[in-house]
């Protein structure tokens, strides 16, 4: 910075102050502080050339423009030293520059300094305290204006206060302004309407900012970007993006706000060809060189399941910032792409872009979902190495992460060290014990966190309502469902309808599970009937599963498992015509059964099985430990359960059974670990009756402990028993 001289200067005169003055104003014009500085200093030195007032506030607005408080406050001391620091021009241009240097207590000390004070001084403050957050402050100062100067409030004025009335979230005030807008026709100038459409929209009176904005004779692209925005920002995608669609129909100048709105829209309505119209657009304005476009078009992909789409637009941003990391891992990791979510981690490390809590909220579940403990570990020290480990959201995901791996004590000890509690804390700690059947602590958890004065939400009663149906502890799942609305005022939704007829119908309680569906207040969805189908294959009814199946068709579902799981509730009934008919209808819709795989994760490389595959590696050697396994545990009195096969001789039968997935994955991890090691694996499908009874007694004649994650829930195999108490 150039140092400003601090004694007064001969008087001005001649051609060089005028051409002094004018390398200041072209300078400021250019906003070239150094330029501007350097003019000030050979007009400070020189013998024919003086600053005059109007050369100080010009510094002042490049100051304030540059946010330069060292710059500033030696203006100002050489303003102060020419006794000019009180002048209203100059005062007001300095409690504007402090302001904008988020010093608002410094312009509030110029601003009380002032003999008079004009209607610019109270915006110029005003509009500092609502900059820097003090939205209390710049209302009251609104009405400090009025009843001390008797200055009555200007456009300027209420253009200033209504972002503070929008971060106070007082849409009384805001009303208040509206009124008085009208009642001196300032809302026919098109920012004052604007600005006041923006705060409903902040203040979530979506329709009252709609009324506002059809009512303004002009509008310009920030009238419509404020109110897109505002119907994406409160969760109307649907009219943000008809309102963007009528944007770009009008012609008006679409920017990148509305692009960004309009984006956000396509993400969250699954609009996959509408993104891409936006895509289009985007490119032809020239917005592809916007980071934060681009970053909105990764996630928009992502939303619309179209990862290798959000690749594309990935690799195609040349300065990526950590935003953009983000974007693409969180993407990778909610589409299920879990590994691909881990190498781009690893990337991101690589090119030394240092990731935040959102990195590690991202990339965590997806160590979560691939279940390997060694990772688990080592993203946790990760975690505490980058001081993140304490992050409510980070901590959070650390608990749900341990959980699934099948560490749940591990999840526990974070929970309890947590120096701060979110609901969503006390959610995942529920959850991972209702996932490992632990149901009494589970419900035991959710005592404490009432009594701890934390109030839980949806995902808190699901959480508790899952263990109760997991731990078959029906009576207070009955009871939780009804504090649901009676002691929250909570809505159940159709996850917590499904969880109560899955609660009802595991435990047997078939035609009260089909009571509960026909007095449901809302249209039963798939999850309901698909809990009641289940229920139905356990207890072997099939008249009940008839009616729940065709619910279900109604409702096209888009997978084959509900006509697999019928036709198998039909084959142990042995009413084969039924069979035939249900699979023929598999056919005609294209659909099929999902194929059963099982993982194992050893030495970070992950083995994967279907059922009666022989194309991995050591496949003899797999086929060989398993039938070892199979005769001895027949020796301790394995039975196969062939009840769920058909069509095919009882031999045959016992050799399917034998090639499941998971007992292959099983076989694979003994031949590979050393004695005592713990076997962990992981299944896309329920495990079937028959794997879960030979499981319990491999782990009796192996003495290692088993952990298998199916589809529903945690499996603790260990001694010959399971921790779910064979209640699955």
């Amino acid at each position: 910075m150039l140092c400003l001289a601090s004694s007064p200067p001969p008087p001005a005169g001649g051609h060089a102050a005028a051409d002094h003055h004018a390398r200041l104003r072209s300078a400021a014009a250019r906003s070239d502080l150094p330029g501007a500085l350097a003019a000030f200093a050979a007009m400070s030195t020189s013998a024919s050339a003086s600053p005059v007032l109007r050369t100080f506030t010009s510094l002042l607005k490049l100051c304030a423009a540059r946010a330069d408080l060292a710059t500033g406050r030696a203006v100002h001391a050489q303003l102060a030293a020419r006794g000019l620091s009180a002048e209203s021009l100059a005062a007001t241009a300095l409690a504007n520059m402090y302001a904008k240097c988020r010093r608002p207590g410094d312009a509030r000390r110029v601003f009380d300094r002032m003999p008079v004070r004009d209607r610019v001084a109270w915006n110029a403050l005003v509009a500092g305290y609502a900059r820097n957050g003090l939205a209390g402050a710049a209302m009251e100062m609104v009405v400090r204006m009025q009843e001390e100067e008797g200055e009555r409030p200007d456009s300027v004025t209420l253009v200033s206060v209504l972002p503070a009335c929008a971060d106070a979230q007082a849409l009384g005030a805001c009303r208040e302004v509206h009124g008085f807008a009208v009642r001196a026709g300032f809302d026919e100038l098109v920012n004052v309407s604007t600005a006041i459409l923006d705060v409903y929209c902040k203040c979530g009176a979506v329709e009252v900012a709609r009324a506002v904005f059809d009512r303004m004779a002009d509008k310009n692209s920030v009238s419509w970007n404020a109110m897109i925005k505002g119907y994406a920002e409160n969760g109307d995608a649907t009219e943000a993006l008809a309102l963007f669609k009528r944007m770009v129909g009008e012609g008006v100048d679409v920017t990148d706000v509305s692009v960004l709105a309009a984006l956000h829209a396509c993400g969250e309505l699954g609009y996959l060809d509408e993104g891409r119209r936006v895509h289009e657009l985007l490119m032809r304005i020239g917005l592809e060189s916007n980071v934060s476009v681009m970053n909105a078009l990764i996630t928009m992909y992502s939303k619309c399941k179209r990862t290798d789409l959000a690749a594309q637009v990935f690799d195609e941003v040349r300065y990526k910032t950590r935003i953009s990391w983000n974007a693409m891992i969180l993407g990778c990791t909610q589409n299920g792409r879990s590994e691909d979510a881990v190498r781009l981690f690893s990337r991101m490390q690589l090119k030394n872009v240092k990731p935040d809590s959102f990195t590690l909220v991202s990339v965590i579940p997806a160590l979560a979902d691939i279940s390997d403990p060694l990772q688990a570990r080592w993203i946790h020290g990760y975690s505490i190495r980058m001081h993140l480990d304490q992050d409510v959201y980070v901590l959070t995901a650390l608990i749900d992460m341990y959980a699934k791996c099948g560490r749940v004590s591990i999840a526990r000890s974070l929970f309890n060290s947590a120096r701060e509690r979110h609901v969503i804390t006390w959610n995942a700690m529920i959850h991972g014990y209702g996932s490992h059947g632990f149901g009494k602590v589970a419900v035991e958890l959710f005592e404490e966190m009432k009594s701890s004065g934390r109030v839980p939400n949806e995902t808190t009663f699901l959480s508790v309502l899952s263990a109760c149906s997991h731990a078959g502890l029906v009576d207070e799942g009955r009871k939780y469902f009804s504090s649901m609305k009676e002691d929250y005022g909570l809505e159940p939704g159709m996850e917590h309808y499904g969880t109560i007829v899955d609660l009802l119908g595991r435990a047997g309680k078939l035609d009260e599970a089909w009571s509960f569906i026909q007095k449901m207040p809302t249209d039963p969805g798939i999850s309901v009937y698909g809990a009641m189908l289940g229920a139905c294959k356990l207890h072997k009814n099939v008249e009940l599963a008839e009616e729940s199946a065709q619910r279900i068709f109604e409702l096209g579902p888009d997978e084959g498992v509900y006509h697999v799981l019928l036709a198998n509730i039909y084959a142990n009934a042995s009413m084969w015509k039924d069979v035939a008919r249900v699979r023929t209808a598999m056919e005609k819709k294209g659909l099929q059964k999902t194929p059963g795989w099982s993982i194992v994760q050893l030495k970070n490389e992950i083995h994967t099985f279907y059922s009666g595959s022989t194309n991995h590696q050591q496949a003899k050697d797999v086929y060989a430990r398993l039938a070892k396994l199979i005769e001895e545990i027949k020796a301790v009195g394995y039975m196969p359960d062939t009840d769920s096969i058909h069509d095919v001789e009882d031999d045959v039968k016992a050799q399917l059974l034998n090639t499941h997935s998971e007992k292959l994955a099983i076989a694979y991890g003994l031949i590979r670990t050393s004695p005592g090691t713990t076997i962990q694996i992981k299944k896309n499908l329920r495990v079937c009756n028959d794997c879960h009874n030979a499981t319990k007694l491999i782990s009796l004649v192996t003495g290692r402990e088993i952990i298998m994650r199916d589809i529903q829930r945690f499996h603790h195999f260990k001694d010959g028993k399971c921790s779910c108490g064979d209640y699955w």
